[in-house]
């Protein structure tokens, strides 16, 4: 995959909800607890808490391998909080983490495990309003450490199960296991890991082969969701992103994006718009939270009028046949039902959802789900899709009244048929 390309995505995940509008500290959504992606608290305090908040992360995939030299390398990242002190005031800035395994050899089982810590620091820096100085801000970091774990399992044909495990282990006192303050510092946020193989190929567990489906169910993630990364139309399946925030296969940064704006809750047009009006006092104070913030306050008031532009929509690819629509609710057309998998499905049977590539969270929710057939349609574009209630529903009724929530959307090849509720 191109480095360049995967890093963007990478540093999105990586800092997502890293500061929000107004972006600013007095803003009280940004002096409630942030950090709350991928988190792995130090071991000393998921034990206190009776395992009720994450020491340990854990990513598991599929890899075949096309040759004898086959392997896979191991990135893991994450952010460290860090507290910046000044005039009486704290900020938590972060220090990104990396730790990489050496590349994990394919041609039998294979496990390792390795250790890392990263030292504590604490400096100081001047602090300018405009030209004047006027005191000095205190940075402070806390030393972390943890373990990262490894192994390749084999199953047969080439085929191999890739497991990562990264552990918390820094330490905390008896007083700063009940400090919020003290946690916040030993804390792994943002975790993810990203791995690359040299001589195999990655296998979707959004979308696997029939053949690979009980494989891939079997992968035990904890707290990430594995997902191909690269260039989907050249079918590249060399690198898997595990990350803590759902994405689907192939994830990408839209071209009409000018950079990262940390609140992916927002559309960008309108954050990059309020960031325009905000006041000189307000503006000031955002660039005197961070470097993260800086960048962002520097780049929106240089951009050009076709970036903002650009920002406000853009026009897809159309079907190759055009299609007339006459009124939104009478686009789709009934059938009295449609063959699946050499089975007759009509509204009133029964199915069982399995979800394909491009799935949302509802989607990987609902997987494996019985539902019954509210209706067959086909759409303007010829596809034929089976609106179905959930079985197990129990707003099944607002379904049958085809309110949205309670019945949902799949095409042909996302249903099985439950060939015993049909006999």
């Amino acid at each position: 995959m191109n480095p360049a390309a995967l890093e963007q995505i990478v540093h999105a995940v990586l800092y997502e909800g890293y500061i929000l509008y107004p972006y600013r500290p007095s803003s009280s959504k940004n002096r409630r607890e942030r950090f709350t992606f991928g988190r792995i608290y130090p071991r000393v305090y998921s034990v206190a808490q009776k395992g009720a908040e994450p020491c340990v992360l854990q990513t598991e995939c599929l890899v075949q391998t096309r040759g004898p030299a086959a392997s896979v390398s191991i990135s893991a990242r994450f952010l460290q909080p860090m507290a910046r002190e000044s005039m009486g005031e704290t900020w938590h800035e972060a220090v990104e983490r990396t730790i990489n395994a050496p590349p994990l050899p394919l041609a039998e089982a294979t496990t390792r495990t390795s250790m890392f810590l990263f030292p504590g620091s604490c400096e100081a820096e001047p602090v300018r309003r405009d030209t004047l100085l006027v005191g000095m801000a205190v940075r402070r970091q806390e030393p972390v450490e943890g373990t990262l774990s490894v192994s390749a399992t084999p199953l047969g044909h080439g085929l191999f199960r890739i497991s990562v495990r990264i552990e918390n282990n820094s330490r905390l006192d008896a007083t700063e296991i009940n400090d919020p303050a003290a946690l916040l510092l030993r804390l792994f946020a943002s975790t993810h890991v990203v791995l690359q193989a040299d001589q195999a190929d990655f296998i979707s567990l959004m979308d696997p082969p029939a053949a690979l489906k009980e494989a891939a169910a079997a992968c035990q993630n904890i707290g990430v969701w594995p997902v191909l990364a690269g260039d989907e139309a050249k079918g590249e399946r060399d690198t898997m992103l595990c990350s803590p925030i759902i994405l689907y296969d192939y994830p990408k940064i839209a071209a009409e994006s000018a950079g990262n704006l940390f609140d992916g809750t927002e559309i960008d047009e309108i954050l990059t718009l309020r960031i325009l009006t905000m006041t000189d006092a307000e503006k000031s104070e955002m660039r005197r939270v961070d470097e993260q913030a800086r960048r962002l306050l520097e780049r929106t008031e240089t951009l050009s009028t076709d970036a903002l532009l650009k920002m406000h929509g853009t026009m897809r690819g159309a079907a190759p046949e055009a299609v007339e629509f006459d009124d939104f609710f009478g686009a789709n057309t009934k059938l009295a039902g449609v063959t699946v998998h050499g089975v007759w499905i009509k509204a009133g049977d029964r199915v069982r959802l399995r979800p394909k590539a491009r799935a949302d969270a509802m989607d990987m929710m609902l997987a494996g789900q019985e539902a019954i057939v509210e209706a067959v349609e086909q759409d303007l574009e010829k596809r034929v899709h089976l609106a179905v209630v959930l079985e197990n529903d129990p707003g099944q009724d607002l379904g049958w009244m085809r309110q949205p929530g309670h019945r949902f959307f799949y095409g042909v090849d996302e249903v099985e048929p439950m060939t015993e509720a049909l006999a």
